[in-house]
Protein backbone atom coordinates (compact mmCIF):
# COMPACT_ATOMS: atom_id res chain seq x y z
CA UNK A 1 0.00 0.00 0.00
CA UNK A 2 2.87 2.35 0.84
CA UNK A 3 4.47 1.86 -2.59
CA UNK A 4 1.14 2.52 -4.30
CA UNK A 5 1.02 5.90 -2.60
CA UNK A 6 4.66 6.91 -2.97
CA UNK A 7 5.25 5.46 -6.47
CA UNK A 8 3.60 8.28 -8.44
CA UNK A 9 5.39 10.89 -6.32
CA UNK A 10 8.79 9.32 -6.95
CA UNK A 11 8.05 8.98 -10.68
CA UNK A 12 7.15 12.67 -10.78
CA UNK A 13 10.35 13.55 -8.95
CA UNK A 14 12.38 11.50 -11.42
CA UNK A 15 10.84 13.52 -14.25
CA UNK A 16 11.71 16.79 -12.50
CA UNK A 17 15.28 15.58 -11.89
CA UNK A 18 15.66 14.64 -15.57
CA UNK A 19 14.52 18.13 -16.62
CA UNK A 20 16.45 20.09 -13.97
CA UNK A 21 19.80 18.28 -13.95
CA UNK A 22 21.62 18.43 -17.28
CA UNK A 23 24.43 16.05 -16.31
CA UNK A 24 22.97 12.56 -16.81
CA UNK A 25 25.45 10.94 -14.40
CA UNK A 26 24.55 13.41 -11.66
CA UNK A 27 20.85 12.87 -12.35
CA UNK A 28 21.32 9.11 -12.09
CA UNK A 29 23.13 9.51 -8.75
CA UNK A 30 20.35 11.73 -7.40
CA UNK A 31 17.67 9.28 -8.53
CA UNK A 32 19.60 6.37 -7.05
CA UNK A 33 19.89 8.13 -3.70
CA UNK A 34 16.18 8.98 -3.79
CA UNK A 35 15.35 5.32 -4.46
CA UNK A 36 17.52 4.28 -1.50
CA UNK A 37 15.69 6.74 0.74
CA UNK A 38 12.29 5.47 -0.42
CA UNK A 39 13.28 1.83 0.06
CA UNK A 40 14.63 2.61 3.54
CA UNK A 41 11.28 4.21 4.40
CA UNK A 42 9.45 1.22 2.94
CA UNK A 43 11.53 -1.17 4.98
CA UNK A 44 10.63 0.73 8.14
CA UNK A 45 6.94 0.40 7.25
CA UNK A 46 7.34 -3.31 6.50
CA UNK A 47 9.31 -3.92 9.70
CA UNK A 48 6.63 -2.14 11.74
CA UNK A 49 3.91 -4.29 10.14
CA UNK A 50 5.96 -7.43 10.77
CA UNK A 51 6.40 -6.47 14.43
CA UNK A 52 2.62 -6.16 14.80
CA UNK A 53 2.09 -9.62 13.27
CA UNK A 54 4.80 -11.14 15.50
CA UNK A 55 3.37 -9.46 18.62
CA UNK A 56 -0.11 -10.79 17.80
CA UNK A 57 1.26 -14.28 17.14
CA UNK A 58 3.03 -14.27 20.52
CA UNK A 59 0.04 -12.86 22.42
CA UNK A 60 -1.46 -14.60 25.42
CA UNK A 61 -5.06 -14.60 24.17
CA UNK A 62 -6.21 -17.23 21.68
CA UNK A 63 -8.27 -14.60 19.88
CA UNK A 64 -5.31 -12.20 19.68
CA UNK A 65 -3.16 -14.90 18.08
CA UNK A 66 -5.79 -16.14 15.64
CA UNK A 67 -8.10 -13.29 14.59
CA UNK A 68 -6.15 -12.49 11.43
CA UNK A 69 -5.95 -16.09 10.14
CA UNK A 70 -9.63 -16.63 11.00
CA UNK A 71 -10.65 -13.51 9.08
CA UNK A 72 -8.60 -14.57 6.07
CA UNK A 73 -10.20 -18.04 6.21
CA UNK A 74 -13.66 -16.45 6.28
CA UNK A 75 -12.78 -14.36 3.23
CA UNK A 76 -11.46 -17.52 1.56
CA UNK A 77 -14.78 -19.28 2.19
CA UNK A 78 -16.71 -16.35 0.68
CA UNK A 79 -14.47 -16.28 -2.40
CA UNK A 80 -14.71 -20.08 -2.77
CA UNK A 81 -18.50 -19.87 -2.44
CA UNK A 82 -18.83 -17.18 -5.11
CA UNK A 83 -16.41 -18.61 -7.66
CA UNK A 84 -16.52 -22.39 -7.08
CA UNK A 85 -19.69 -23.44 -5.26
CA UNK A 86 -22.27 -20.86 -6.41
CA UNK A 87 -21.80 -21.44 -10.17
CA UNK A 88 -22.51 -25.17 -9.74
CA UNK A 89 -25.48 -24.59 -7.45
CA UNK A 90 -26.86 -22.12 -9.98
CA UNK A 91 -26.20 -24.52 -12.86
CA UNK A 92 -27.87 -27.57 -11.30
CA UNK A 93 -30.42 -26.15 -8.84
CA UNK A 94 -31.14 -22.74 -10.39
CA UNK A 95 -30.57 -21.10 -6.98
CA UNK A 96 -28.24 -18.12 -6.71
CA UNK A 97 -26.18 -18.38 -3.50
CA UNK A 98 -23.60 -15.76 -4.47
CA UNK A 99 -22.65 -13.42 -1.65
CA UNK A 100 -22.08 -9.76 -2.44
CA UNK A 101 -18.45 -8.77 -1.93
CA UNK A 102 -18.09 -5.04 -1.30
CA UNK A 103 -14.96 -3.33 -2.69
CA UNK A 104 -13.80 -2.56 0.85
CA UNK A 105 -13.70 -6.28 1.62
CA UNK A 106 -11.51 -6.92 -1.41
CA UNK A 107 -9.19 -4.14 -0.24
CA UNK A 108 -9.06 -5.62 3.25
CA UNK A 109 -8.38 -9.06 1.80
CA UNK A 110 -5.50 -7.72 -0.32
CA UNK A 111 -4.03 -5.84 2.63
CA UNK A 112 -4.49 -8.81 4.97
CA UNK A 113 -2.93 -11.35 2.65
CA UNK A 114 -0.20 -8.94 1.57
CA UNK A 115 0.55 -7.91 5.14
CA UNK A 116 0.72 -11.52 6.27
CA UNK A 117 3.00 -12.57 3.41
CA UNK A 118 5.24 -9.51 3.77
CA UNK A 119 5.26 -9.80 7.55
CA UNK A 120 6.26 -13.47 7.46
CA UNK A 121 8.90 -12.79 4.79
CA UNK A 122 10.42 -9.96 6.79
CA UNK A 123 10.31 -12.03 9.97
CA UNK A 124 12.19 -14.87 8.26
CA UNK A 125 14.63 -12.45 6.62
CA UNK A 126 15.40 -10.74 9.92
CA UNK A 127 15.94 -14.15 11.57
CA UNK A 128 18.35 -15.22 8.82
CA UNK A 129 20.17 -11.90 8.96
CA UNK A 130 20.42 -12.05 12.77
CA UNK A 131 21.66 -15.65 12.76
CA UNK A 132 24.14 -14.99 9.97
CA UNK A 133 25.55 -11.77 11.42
Amino acid sequence: MFSALIGPVVSGLFGVIDKAVEDKDAAAKIKGRLQEMVLAGQMKEIEAAAQVVVAEAQGESWLQRNWRPLLMCLFGVIVANNYIIAPYVLLFLRIDVTLEIPPDMWDLLKIGVGGYVVGRSVEKGVRVWRDGA
